[in-house]
């Protein structure tokens, strides 16, 4: 039996989170591989079957690619936030939410379709890049990209809904079935109908729509807990999603600008063949960097639904979780990468001759080095937006998005190439760190010594140690003492008997039910029970987390039989006792709150 509310044991639930991290973690991942892998077999495709300057097209995409990325993250990131904020004050809103957020999201990818289509027909292009070749090939790129646009916006939206509602089976075949019409796709529009780069684009627009549909089917079943609705949608949270999304696409939309200027660096300084190298590199990486980013799309879920329940340790154990196990990991897949520059290489290029041979070598050995620097970076560019704490979440994002990276290679590619460019890179990891650091400094007006410092999280954020209790139960043995030491914890802050022992009483009922039967069906793994129990005013909440099959004890109050009242009597007891009752299955996990 542990408690937070003692300074020299170990938080409650970081052991739960963590598990609920690495479990979510693959999905997340996958939504963000979907364009990474697409991108690589798109670069695959162009450089073995349609010709190197195809690969210029697609990096001439890239800026493209970070705004789409950034508007689809800004309505992900945001109505996800507002998510975990109406769980905590306003939990009917969740359909409003969800229902603005994709109207919104239509809206705006549309616009975006058709000004890439004008962009197309009107050789925009053209302004930037001389070679009337490589302008076709990109014009072509980016009309059969539009194609896909709404359904890739979209879908990311459904996709970050459905990992909410833990239906990672769905999601998982919906990236499967992306992947493999994208790669059929490419092979299908470029080697046996000979459409060039208009044929890689068509591919990945119909990968998307694939993505988008067998998503879309679940919530037309009627089996979904979101349900969409123009009635339900409250206009008020479009501005509102806008406002908390923005800062977390801050990063992704400035990496257009860095991308235009970057690639007029590499083609000033070092021409076609650079760029193609970069392009190279950055397809394989693309999908490398799904790592990190699922990681803090994870983290984002996990930040939201602590600051909506205003839970202070779930907190920090989301950013523990990213200190001990994500950056450890990436600091391994960078090392594997390095070792492996020369034959990731080869899989664009053959010739160790040619210039852009080396270039990628490079590119391979030096790039993974700012992953692990990325981590920290992002996680606390994560929770400076889920915080909103508006000046890091701003000045951050720039940093890391747009001004380390440009300023340095202003100076370090004309003088060391493309070298200059990858050393840039890391450079600017660096400098995120200092900038972390600085905030931190300027919050606590010294050197942090504790995360809680290095977060500035306020004093008054949650409830008091004096107002809250933190219980771990992983056996029957555990749940003997709860109801003596939340009694005791109630007649310590003045609460009268009579709801002292309802509440204790509510909470051994309820504690032992899940470890008598939901510990019992999952035997193959460990599963914990995390009991926060807060007093609220004149109210004493019990917040029950646990890990096990998702049940909703309301359900089996409903369904019991009349003629058989003595069935389950502890629960509707608990239910006729108490204020409210409230159940939702979180990311995986059973959360049940019970006001007293």
């Amino acid at each position: 039996m542990k408690t937070t509310n003692l300074p020299d044991q170990p938080v409650s639930d970081y052991h739960l989170l963590a598990r609920l991290f690495f479990r979510l973690l693959p999905y997340q991942i996958l939504l963000i591989v979907i364009n990474a892998v697409n991108g690589i077999v798109d670069g695959l495709v162009a450089s073995n079957v349609v010709g190197t300057e195809a690969m210029s097209a697609i990096g001439l995409y890239t800026p493209l690619t970070h705004f789409l990325y950034a508007l689809s993250i800004m309505m992900v990131s945001g109505s996800q936030l507002l998510y975990g904020a109406c769980l905590g004050k306003r939990p009917e809103s969740v359909h409003s939410v969800f229902s603005v957020d994709l109207l919104v999201s239509l809206g705006i990818s549309l616009v975006t379709s058709l000004a890439m289509v004008l962009a197309a027909v009107t050789n925009v292009v053209s302004l930037s890049v001389s070679d009337a070749s490589q302008c076709t090939m990109f014009n072509r790129y980016l009309l059969a990209q539009a194609i896909g646009i709404p359904a890739l916006v979209l879908g990311q939206q459904l996709f970050a809904f459905l990992s909410l509602e833990n239906r990672t089976r769905r999601t998982m075949a919906a990236g499967i079935v992306c992947f493999a019409v994208n790669a059929v796709g490419d092979l299908l529009f470029t080697a046996v109908i000979p459409l060039g780069t208009f044929g890689l684009g068509l591919a990945s627009s119909i990968s998307v729509w694939m993505f988008f549909f067998v998503q879309l089917l679940y919530y037309t079943s009627g089996r979904s807990f979101l349900k969409f609705s123009r009635k339900a949608c409250s206009w008020k949270d479009a501005p509102e999603i806008m406002r908390r999304g923005y800062s977390g696409a801050l990063s992704r939309f400035v990496e257009m600008f860095r991308c235009l200027l970057v690639n007029a660096l590499i083609l000033k300084f070092v021409g076609t063949e650079g760029l193609s190298s970069f392009s190279a590199s950055n397809s394989f990486l693309g999908v490398v960097w799904a790592v990190p980013f699922g990681m803090i799309a994870v983290e984002r879920m996990l930040m939201s639904i602590a600051l909506g329940e205003e839970d202070r340790e779930s907190l920090l154990n989301a950013m523990r979780v990213m200190f001990r196990r994500c950056l450890p990991i990436m600091a391994g897949i960078a090392a594997l990468i390095i070792v492996s520059a020369v034959p990731l290489t080869r899989m664009f290029y053959r010739n160790p001759a040619e210039p852009v041979y080396q270039m990628t070598v490079m590119g391979f050995r030096l790039l993974p080095l700012c992953m692990p620097l990325a981590v920290v970076s992002l996680g606390f560019a994560c929770y400076a937006q889920a915080a909103q704490k508006k000046l890091m979440s701003v000045v951050l994002p720039v940093v890391d998005g747009f001004a380390g990276v440009s300023l340095t290679s202003l100076f370090l590619i004309p003088a060391m190439k493309m070298n200059g460019l990858y050393v840039a890179n890391i450079l600017n990891g660096v400098i995120c760190l200092g900038v972390i650091l600085a905030f931190s400094v300027a919050g606590v007006r010294r050197f942090p010594k504790s995360l809680d410092d290095l977060m500035v999280i306020p004093e008054d954020f949650g409830p008091s140690a004096d107002d809250r209790i933190d219980i771990t139960v992983r056996s029957m043995k555990d749940v003997e003492t709860v109801s003596r030491q939340v009694i005791d914890f109630c007649r310590r802050r003045g609460t009268d008997e009579r709801r002292a022992f309802l509440s204790g009483l509510a909470l051994e009922e309820m504690a032992g039910n899940v470890v008598k039967h939901g510990f019992a069906l999952g035997r193959k793994r460990p599963h914990s029970l995390d009991i926060r129990v807060i007093r609220r005013g004149d109210d004493i909440i019990l917040r029950l987390r646990d890990d096990c099959l998702p049940f909703d004890p309301a359900m089996g109050v409903q369904i019991q039989e009349p003629q058989s009242p003595e069935h389950n009597i502890g629960t509707r007891i608990v239910f006729r006792i108490s204020r409210r009752v409230e159940y939702q299955n979180l990311l995986g996990c059973n959360v049940l709150t019970i006001t007293v």
